[in-house]
This record gives C-alpha cells, sequence and structure tokens, in this order.
C-alpha cells in the first residue's frame, strides 16, 4: 500500500468537501465536524461530483440525479443510486489529509 497525501486540513471546512485530483485517482474529501473522510467523487449513477453536493448530517446528495450516499460508509441513502459509493481509510498526519491505496 502507498500513502497518498490529499490536502491540508485547513484546506476543507467543516461541512463541506473538496475535489482532489491526484494520479488516477478523483476523490472528495469531506470534513464532518473536524473528521475527515474520503470518498470517490463521481456519483456511481452518473457524472455528478459529489464534492460538489449539498451535505446534510453525514449524507452528501448527488448534484445531478439528487441520490443521496451516507459519507462514512458509502451506502446508498436515496435513489436513483443503487450502487454504494468507494470510500477510503482516512487519516491525518499532522495537518495533511491522506488515504492508503
Amino acid at each position: 500500500m502507498a500513502r497518498v497525501d490529499l490536502c491540508k486540513t485547513s484546506e476543507v471546512d467543516e461541512g463541506s468537501a473538496i475535489r482532489v485530483e491526484t494520479g488516477d485517482l478523483l476523490v472528495a474529501v469531506f470534513n464532518l465536524n473536524g473528521a475527515f473522510y474520503v470518498t470517490d467523487d463521481t456519483c456511481t449513477h452518473g457524472p455528478g461530483s459529489l464534492s460538489e453536493g449539498p451535505i446534510v448530517g453525514d449524507t452528501v446528495e448527488c448534484d445531478f440525479h439528487n441520490g443521496v450516499f451516507n459519507i462514512k460508509t458509502g451506502e446508498v441513502v436515496e435513489p436513483p443510486c443503487m450502487i454504494p459509493i468507494k470510500t477510503y481509510p482516512t487519516a491525518v498526519d499532522g495537518d495533511t489529509v491522506y488515504i492508503e491505496v
């Protein structure tokens, strides 16, 4: 496994997300009450960017078809999406958010 540094904690405001492209990865980094979570950024139902969708609690709504996913687990909360999004074990080292892939 390789460590992939994604961003600084200060780049992601609490209750929001940013899109990060690195290598072959396109991910969304979420800050939920100071805890960081990383998912694939592209919705499993269409071309929507999850980092641009509204966040309510621990869910994000796709801005394309309005499907809702649990940010922590990737599970579908509301259709039309049927396939969960990929989540990544996320850690913080100092002020750097990273994943291992």
